[in-house]
């Protein structure tokens, strides 16, 4: 698959409703989008084997303990305590291979394979670590993929809440804490991340891309034009950031004057 051919692919998803949106297919479009010409066949055949042995636990096993046994102890899929900080922890083809990675990258093999065993498994955007939220009869838990799946209790989730800066009236909300986001968001919060880690390493190229995957994911969302912009600024490509900022100012009045003040500020640099 090429970079065209990729971006065809985050294009479609990001027209897909809701529940209709293909996360697997997005996931690996988004790799090929960042490192082109690669072999995909080692995800789909890793996603394959993860909804198949779930289905056979689920028959035997609670739903949760289903899911963790089949994707941490079946297929060894686990968070990479090493090499944090590895570009191929956040890549799904790389993830594939390594069985290791972070844990919104480990997500999308969870929630693909629980969408195929028919159990309702969500990403929750906790701040500083992605979890995830499974429902059971017994009501919903809370797992982290980054930790062999193993199960957060309430009073961790709070701890964690409030080391991470939120406030104690909300850090004691489970239902703020455990709210579901939708597979599409779960796919952003990891180009996000991927963003973020491009601009610390000064890779303004790498950081355009990942923005411009968050553009197609979403393309009614005007925050993603923004990092486009300021990754084409710090590449002096200046015209390109004013474009892009133009973008933005066209999406959503509630980013015009970011963006206007932004778009002034690079138009001074143009003159």
């Amino acid at each position: 698959m090429t970079r065209e051919e990729a971006e065809q692919v985050l294009t479609e998803a990001g027209t897909a409703e809701d529940d209709a949106f293909p996360l697997l297919e997005a996931a690996i479009a988004c790799a090929i989008h960042d490192y082109p010409h690669r072999e995909t066949a080692p995800v789909r055949t890793l996603a394959a084997n993860a909804a198949e042995r779930l289905a056979e636990r689920m028959a035997r096993e609670s739903h949760d303990d289903a899911l963790v046994e089949t994707m941490a102890s079946d297929l060894r899929l686990n968070g990479d305590l090493l090499h944090y900080d590895d570009p191929a922890n956040t890549d799904i083809i790389d993830v594939a291979e390594r069985r290791r990675g972070l844990s919104a990258a480990l997500a999308v093999f969870y929630i693909h394979a629980a969408a195929q065993a028919g159990l309702i498994c969500r990403g929750v955007d906790f701040p500083g670590h992605f979890l995830l939220r499974v429902e059971t009869p017994d009501g919903p838990v809370a797992l982290d993929p980054f930790s062999q799946g193993r199960i957060v209790m309430p009073s961790e989730l709070t701890r964690r809440a409030l080391l991470a800066g939120l406030t104690p009236h909300v850090a004691d909300r489970l239902d703020l804490l455990m709210a579901p986001v939708t597979d599409r968001q779960a796919l952003i919060r990891l180009q996000n991340m991927l963003y973020v880690r491009a601009l610390r390493r000064q890779d303004f190229e790498g950081a355009e891309r990942s923005a411009v995957r968050r553009v197609l994911l979403d393309p009614e969302d005007h925050r993603p034009w923004l990092d486009v912009a300021t990754a084409r600024e710090k590449q002096g490509a200046l015209a390109g950031a004013l474009a892009a900022l133009d973008r933005a100012r066209g999406l959503d009045g509630h980013g015009q004057m970011h963006a206007r003040s932004a778009h002034d500020r690079i138009r001074l640099r143009l003159n």
